[in-house]
């Protein structure tokens, strides 16, 4: 509508003020309702001319979405386990920090496995205080054991001297006896040693490896009893949250609510422009914004990134083969927006739904291109008619409160 007044002006208003000043026709006797398309034939077919260039350049190089918003994540609470919830720590809307405990479901046989696992660990550490009295006890069979050897090699040393000697007062006999004695004394140090050896290998190899394997056991069951208790793993506020004691939760079919983080949403806009602004819309663009939740106020911003692909391309593996006439949506360039200047938009709530309008600026261009007249009279008037796709904008805010509660009724 702008754009069709401001041709008329310079288009429909001159023709007509040649009519009436020249040619002397005036309004109601040579023009009427009848006549007038006919003798302002040349003023209204160049203003609409005018106007549909206009209006083609002006939404080519300045694109505008209805469909702008500040999306944002949320976060299911979910139990890792299913069960009865025993106990709830926070209520509907609470804001909880990360690490926040939310509610406990029952924990019988976790708590079961628990003290099972303690109870592996405290028989493996007795264990360990019976290989250490084993191993003293070995010891002490190493140290007799090697004292009735040096015994028995005395007795036989001596009776071989005096066997040597001549002396009749050993027997053969006597000296056999001793011998088969110390070979039999040093078998007992010998089983004594590997005794021991036995005992120390308990103590530095299975009991240590026993022991490694209940504190895992523990481990893994204090893991399961820690699932019990489900925690806020972000900061933000709960919502949707109507949990009782006594409610069965689960992983797969049952949640618990909705946690929304705080962080998210929050000065970042996503709007989709038409396909035919994909060689237009670039990193770096200057737009403006203007939410429903806070009308009368338009808020600049900047274009920090432009998705690359189109959603209504995406294909996903099937069992039917996709036909392209089928996709009736054409899709749309998804542009990602920030506020220009720092708490711009700090009161806008996630979710919010905008108006956004992207301005091309060719004052670069302008200023540094040696460019010839024509393209430089034409990115000139590019320019220039960014300030009606601005003031569209603005007016398009003030009427918003009295389309959306008066005409809509919503």
């Amino acid at each position: 509508m702008i754009e069709t007044m401001l041709c008329a002006l310079i288009t429909v208003l001159p023709d007509y003020l040649f009519r009436r000043f020249v040619q002397g026709k005036r309004i109601g006797h040579e023009i009427t309702l009848f006549t007038m398309w006919y003798e302002l034939r040349w003023g209204l077919t160049t203003c609409a001319i005018l106007a549909l260039t206009v209006i083609t350049t002006l939404f080519y190089f300045h694109p505008a979405s209805k469909t702008a918003a500040s999306y944002f994540r949320t976060v299911t609470i979910l139990p890792q386990l299913g069960g009865r919830v025993s106990e709830v720590f926070v209520k509907n809307n609470e804001l909880v920090t990360a690490g926040q405990p939310i509610f406990r479901i029952e924990d019988f046989s976790q708590t079961a496995q628990v003290q099972a696992a303690n109870a592996q660990i405290a028989q493996v550490q007795a264990s360990l205080k019976v290989a250490e009295t084993d191993l003293a006890e070995a010891e002490a069979g190493i140290a007799g054991a090697k004292a009735a050897l040096a015994q028995s090699l005395e007795d036989l040393e001596r009776n071989t001297t005096l066997r040597d000697e001549g002396s009749s007062a050993v027997r053969l006999a006597e000296i056999e006896r001793l011998e088969n004695l110390v070979a039999e004394r040093e078998a007992q140090v010998l089983a004594a040693e590997s005794k021991r050896a036995a005992v120390e290998q308990q103590i530095e190899e299975l009991i240590p490896a026993q022991l490694a394997s209940a504190i895992a056991q523990l481990d893994a069951a204090q893991t399961e009893l820690d699932k019990t208790v489900i925690t806020a793993g972000v900061t933000g506020r709960v919502e949707q949250f109507g949990l009782q004691v006594g409610d069965y939760v689960s992983p797969l079919l049952r949640p618990a609510g909705i946690l929304v983080p705080s962080h998210t949403g929050h000065d970042r806009f996503q709007a989709a422009f038409s396909q035919l602004s994909a060689q237009v819309i670039k990193p770096g663009m200057i737009g403006e914004l203007g939410c429903m939740t806070k009308p009368f106020t338009v808020i600049p911003t900047v274009v920090v990134e432009v998705q690359d692909v189109i959603p209504s391309g995406q294909i996903r593996p099937s069992d039917e083969l996709r036909d392209v006439q089928a996709n009736n949506n054409p899709g749309s360039i998804l542009v990602y927006m920030e506020p220009l200047y720092k708490g711009m938009a700090d009161d806008i709530p996630p979710g919010s739904n905008c108006l956004a309008n992207v301005y091309t600026d060719n004052h670069e261009r302008l200023e540094h291109e040696d460019l010839g007249f024509w393209e430089a009279a034409f990115l000139h008037v590019v320019d220039t008619i960014g300030v009606v796709h601005a003031a569209g904008l603005r007016l398009r805010l003030i009427l918003m409160p009295v389309n959306t509660l008066v005409l809509t009724g919503h």
